[in-house]
């Protein structure tokens, strides 16, 4: 009779990485971006297993991708990071800081802006659910994903105010509830209400809970506080647990409206859904508002990436007279 063929107890590399990952929290995105880095760190060096490789492979393929990809900066730190957490997180591998690499170099540019008309057009471009979250980017300051993954509970109607949750950093902030949205908030959140209590009545309405608050709370994932405020069309199977829920929004939906939305407005800058934030932060710093203020409304953990904006009001005739006007 032949024998059993062996199975190794031991995970694969990948499997461990992913397990790693979530036992630390990390965002389902970040978790796919660092398996594509390693991955891509494991095949430039011929497959080699990265017990096998220290430093020197590290500071090779890094440099590499900054001096023959022609990747930008963040995109190397992101790579760099992946490769960190490799070995300090998953191998428990202690390795020495890497240094003399070859960086991208972090081009200074100022960030885009619409002006206040400019917002109108756009806005007025957009319609239903785009518009309401074109409208919280821009009247709140949130970043898209902050946007897309609010819930039912952050919303505070009585003191117009909005609770980011596990924003950049996985930090908590507050910021206004403008009080041209409440009404159209308050009528879009009665809309999801339906389509929360129809997929119960059909045996779903499960939604995803973030640092395994649905073993501790196990009712929580079908409460209506917790529903996301805007929610994706269809239900779909989680990637990680394999449930079917309904998740938010996807953000490719709103960035393709906006893109169409800032052409149908006839403006030719090279703008984004993030440019509502940058005109969020300018526009209040334009009426004077302390930059403190707006730095906690933004969420920035340091003064000086609010200060860009200041530079943005200096620039373009604001603070300088042509000599031609003279």
């Amino acid at each position: 009779m032949p024998a059993a063929p062996q199975v190794s107890a031991k995970p694969r590399l990948f499997d461990e990485v992913r397990a790693v990952a979530r036992m630390r929290h990390l965002s389902i995105r970040t978790e796919q971006a660092y398996v594509q880095w390693i991955r891509r760190f494991i095949l430039f060096h011929k497959k080699r297993h990265p017990r096998e490789m220290e430093e020197p492979e590290i500071r090779e393929f890094i440099s590499h991708l900054a001096v023959n990809d022609g990747i930008s900066a963040s995109t190397q730190t992101v790579a760099l990071s992946a490769l960190l957490f490799l070995y300090r997180d998953v191998l428990k591998k202690d390795l020495p800081y890497v240094s003399h690499i070859e960086r991208a170099q972090k081009p200074k540019r100022l960030p885009v802006v619409f002006t206040r008309h400019e917002t109108k057009r756009i806005l007025a471009q957009l319609e239903g659910t785009h518009w309401l979250i074109a409208g919280l980017l821009y009247g709140s300051g949130l970043r898209l994903m902050e946007c897309l993954r609010l819930r039912g509970k952050d919303i505070d109607f009585t003191y117009s105010q909005l609770m980011i949750r596990d924003g950049k950093g996985e930090k908590d902030r507050i910021t206004m509830l403008p009080a041209k949205l409440k009404q159209p908030l308050m009528r879009h959140l009665q809309k999801v209400k339906v389509l929360h209590d129809e997929d119960l009545a059909a045996g779903y309405g499960e939604v995803f809970l973030p640092y395994a608050l649905a073993r501790k709370y196990p009712n929580a994932p079908k409460q209506w506080g917790w529903q996301y405020v805007f929610p994706a069309a269809h239900r779909s199977l989680d990637p990680r647990s394999g449930k079917e829920r309904r998740h938010h929004l996807s953000e490719t939906t709103l960035q393709k409206a906006v893109k169409k939305a800032i052409q149908g407005a006839g403006i030719s800058k090279h703008a984004s859904c993030h440019t509502f934030r940058h005109s969020f932060a300018t526009h209040l710093l334009e009426r004077g508002y302390d930059i403190r203020t707006v730095q906690e409304l933004l969420g920035h953990k340091d003064v000086r990436t609010t200060m860009i904006y200041t530079h943005v009001l200096n620039r373009g005739g604001r603070g300088v007279t042509s000599p031609i006007d003279l």
